[in-house]
């Protein structure tokens, strides 16, 4: 069954989300080994305790650094998926001769792979077949900064396998980090996949000088899009309004931590994209889903107009401020459908 005390934790990624969930894990009372590709990465962690996007938080002793990924692999209770969207195929095909059948793989990526338009993991799925993982999506409104500093903060286990879900929860829980569990996977994956191309567009809004008006309203048809699209594709609606909907979607449209926020203001203010994305110095998920999301608006037929025009800046040369015009200049429409007032 599952191991409760002191379970072992392989964290594949050493990034901000994922140094600060392997700090909370270790003083969970966890053994926990953090993997990076990057030996420089792994050298600076292990000689200074200290990531350096996280100056002010000094990681516990115990944590093991390697770039051996064999030993940061065999033998985990849970192995942790914490790589840019865009490494998670890589990694899960490289983990695959190091983990046994059956492996928790909690994958805390968020985002959809262009032209498959699978999900994180889904993804790992697919490159871990045969071996019968067990998959869990956990996500929620979590900046790194604020975990890693202990501010209370709420995530989602998200699992077909609620025991497995419940299992997470357990390990990952502790008095600032409350955790829930959901079976809906794609549903809580989708929400935590587009609230970063939402972001970008209260970011461009923010940039281009407008106010709270137009950011409550861009969160609120944000949420209508994403569950538009989600629904359409057989998720559950409750999960839009839970903390991977609503609660992410708000937190990174509004906290100064959100990478996809920072990224859209800078393209507000006439930056170009690419050149916004080198000066946030991180990986911006919300630019790497666009693609997948235009497609995936397409493949379920669904309008889904924010996303679409926040493709159309970043990837068709749109100048901002005629994009909001594009948006405030649709067709008229009711904001809850006819239908829907007619059956009362």
């Amino acid at each position: 069954m599952f191991k409760l005390e002191h379970p072992s934790i392989g964290m594949l990624g050493a990034g901000t989300w994922g140094i600060a969930l392997a700090r909370m894990l270790q003083m969970n009372g966890c053994a926990v080994t953090v993997w990076s590709a990057l030996a420089e990465e792994i050298e600076t962690l292990t000689a200074t305790r200290r990531h350096p996007k996280l100056p002010d938080v000094a990681l516990p002793e115990g944590i093991l650094y390697t770039t051996d990924l064999s030993l940061a692999c065999q033998d985990k209770d849970i192995l942790v998926m914490a790589v840019p969207s865009v490494f998670v195929r890589e990694t899960a095909r490289k983990i695959r001769p190091h983990i046994a059948k059956g492996q928790i793989v909690v994958d805390v990526a968020k985002g959809i792979e262009d032209g498959t338009l699978l999900t994180m993991t889904e993804i790992i799925a697919d490159e871990l077949s045969g071996l019968e993982p067990r998959l869990v999506a956990l996500s929620g409104p979590t900046h790194a900064e604020e975990v890693s500093m202990d501010m209370p903060t709420a995530i989602v286990s998200a699992c077909e396998d609620h025991g497995v879900a419940q299992y997470v929860q357990q390990v990952f829980s502790n008095n600032f980090l409350r955790v829930y569990t959901n079976t809906d996977v794609k549903g809580v994956e989708i929400c935590g996949s587009l609230k970063n191309v939402i972001a970008l567009a209260t970011g461009i809004s923010a940039g281009l000088g407008y106010g709270d008006n137009a950011k409550a309203a861009l969160i609120t048809r944000g949420i209508a899009e994403i569950a538009r699209l989600g629904t359409a594709a057989g998720c559950t609606s409750a999960t839009f309004s839970g903390l991977t909907g609503l609660g992410d979607l708000v937190v990174t449209c509004t906290s100064r931590h959100s990478r996809n926020n920072r990224a859209g203001f800078l393209m507000g203010q006439g930056v170009a994209p690419e050149e916004a994305i080198r000066q946030v110095g991180m990986v911006v998920e919300g630019v790497n889903t666009l693609p997948a999301a235009v497609a995936m608006a397409e493949k379920y037929q669904v309008e889904l107009p924010i996303i679409q025009t926040v493709n159309a800046v970043v990837h068709g040369g749109m100048r901002p401020k005629d994009a909001v015009n594009a948006l405030l200049g649709r067709e008229m429409k009711s904001e809850v459908p006819v239908d829907f007032l007619s059956n009362g």
